[in-house]
């Protein structure tokens, strides 16, 4: 007898979560631990452009955040909450090239442990789940910003797939809905101040 593969799992943590993969069988929220998820990598093909790139979300290992991010105002947190993709396995090699040119611009595909929490109690909900990484010696790392310089670039910056605002706040919501234990205080730091740059906007109308 021939082996069988295991399934294809894809963990999104970023507009995964609100914009998924096609040909999905099931998905299951759940989150990662030792890693960050910040706005530090460049968008010069979605949410910007190569003159102005916005800003879009990647996954990094918390001890290399803590190498070089003497500016983040959030420094203990390390889960990331987002949801794992299992994929139709006869659709398997044309969602890995849909993803792979998706997350062309500097992302590098891991795998990773997916948890879950289930009566209180912390599991595995899955082993070895692929996830597309931003690692810092890619081209598009920008790295650790000031939240305020962060918040205006966000703002203003616009890209193919449209504003770089609308990217933060659909991932903000979609981030709150995952589970009741589901946080970002980075993600939600970043909104509020967003929200304040358009009512200044519109008050100074």
């Amino acid at each position: 007898m021939g082996s069988i593969n295991p399934p294809f799992v894809v963990f999104g943590y970023g507009s995964l979560i609100f914009k998924p993969p096609p040909h999905v069988q099931s998905q299951t929220s759940g989150f990662l631990k030792g890693y960050v998820r910040r706005f530090a990598q460049k968008s010069h093909d979605h949410r910007g452009t190569p003159e102005n790139p916005g800003r879009v979300v990647t996954l990094i290992h918390k001890e290399d955040w803590d190498r070089f991010s003497r500016s983040d105002a959030f420094p203990d947190e390390d889960i990331v909450w987002g949801i794992a993709y299992t994929i139709d396995p006869e659709y398997e090699a044309e969602v890995r090239d849909y993803l792979d040119y998706r997350e062309k611009d500097g992302y590098t595909m891991e795998t990773l442990d997916v948890y879950t929490i289930e009566d209180g109690i912390e599991r595995i909900a899955i082993q070895d789940a692929f996830c597309y990484v931003g690692r810092p010696d890619n081209p598009s790392f920008i790295g650790s910003e000031p939240l305020e310089d962060l918040a205006q670039r966000i703002w203003a910056s616009v890209g193919p797939s449209g504003e770089n605002k609308e990217y933060l706040y659909r991932l903000a919501e979609s981030v709150r809905q995952l589970a009741p234990a589901s946080y970002d205080s980075h993600l939600f730091a970043l909104e509020e101040r967003l929200r304040e740059l358009d009512k200044t906007a519109s008050d100074d109308r």
